[in-house]
C-alpha cells in the first residue's frame, strides 16, 4: 500500500495533484486545503495517501496531514460515504469543525456539503461519535450551538489566540448579515477586538 508521497508538484486541477516520484507522475485526489497550498509546479509536495481499490479502479487520495488522512478513512467507515462525498466533507468543513460537530450532533453544520442530506449526516453522527479524537481538537465544543459560517469565524479568531469565550461574544456581536462573507466576518469581528493580535 502507498502510504505517503514525497515529491515534486508536475500539475494541478480543481480536485487533483501529479506528483512526480522516481519519474512517475502520480494522480492523486486531494481537499481543496492542499490544493490551496501546494504551491507552485516544480515546488516539492508530501501528502499522506489513502490508495483505494474498487474492481476497475485504483484512486490514491492525498492529505496534508495524518489526522486528515485517519479522519478521512473513517468518513469511509460510514454507511453511504464514499471517497468523492469524503473529500468534499473535507474540503467544505474543516475537520475541527467536523469533529465538533459530530460531538454536539449538529446535522446543520454537516448538511452544508453539497450531496450530504439530513439522513447522511445523521448516519456520520451515529456512526462517528465517540469514535473520533476529540482530545486533539483545540477548541472542544467551542463551536457547539453555532452554525456553520459562525463556527468557521470562531475557528479562525481562536487560531489567531483569542481565547473561545471571546470568540463566540465576537461572533455573537457581529451584524446577522447574510449577505457578508466568512472573511468579512472574520474581519469585522477583528474590528471589534480593535484590529487583532
Amino acid at each position: 500500500m502507498i502510504a505517503s508521497l514525497d515529491g515534486v508538484l508536475l500539475a494541478q486541477d480543481d480536485s487533483t495533484v501529479v506528483v512526480g516520484v522516481g519519474g512517475v507522475g502520480l494522480r492523486v485526489r486531494v481537499p481543496t486545503t492542499v490544493l490551496d497550498q501546494a504551491g507552485a509546479l516544480g515546488s516539492r509536495i508530501s501528502l499522506h495517501t489513502h490508495l483505494h481499490v474498487r474492481e476497475n479502479e485504483l484512486a490514491l487520495y492525498g492529505f496534508k496531514t495524518e489526522a486528515e488522512l485517519d479522519l478521512f478513512e473513517q468518513l469511509l467507515n460510514v454507511k453511504g460515504v464514499g471517497p468523492r462525498m469524503a473529500i468534499g466533507i473535507l474540503s467544505r468543513i474543516s475537520p475541527e469543525t467536523l469533529r465538533s460537530a459530530i460531538a454536539a450532533g449538529q446535522v446543520d453544520v454537516l448538511t452544508q456539503v453539497p450531496g450530504v442530506g439530513r439522513r447522511t449526516a445523521q448516519q456520520m453522527i451515529v456512526d462517528l461519535k465517540g469514535k473520533l479524537d476529540l482530545a486533539s481538537v483545540g477548541v472542544t465544543g467551542a463551536t457547539a450551538g453555532f452554525g456553520f459560517a459562525d463556527a468557521e469565524v470562531i475557528e479562525a479568531l481562536t487560531s489567531l489566540g483569542y481565547s473561545a469565550a471571546e470568540a463566540q461574544a465576537a461572533v455573537r456581536a457581529l451584524p446577522a448579515d447574510a449577505g457578508l462573507t466568512t472573511e468579512e466576518r472574520i474581519l469585522r469581528a477583528l474590528q471589534g477586538f480593535g484590529g487583532g493580535r
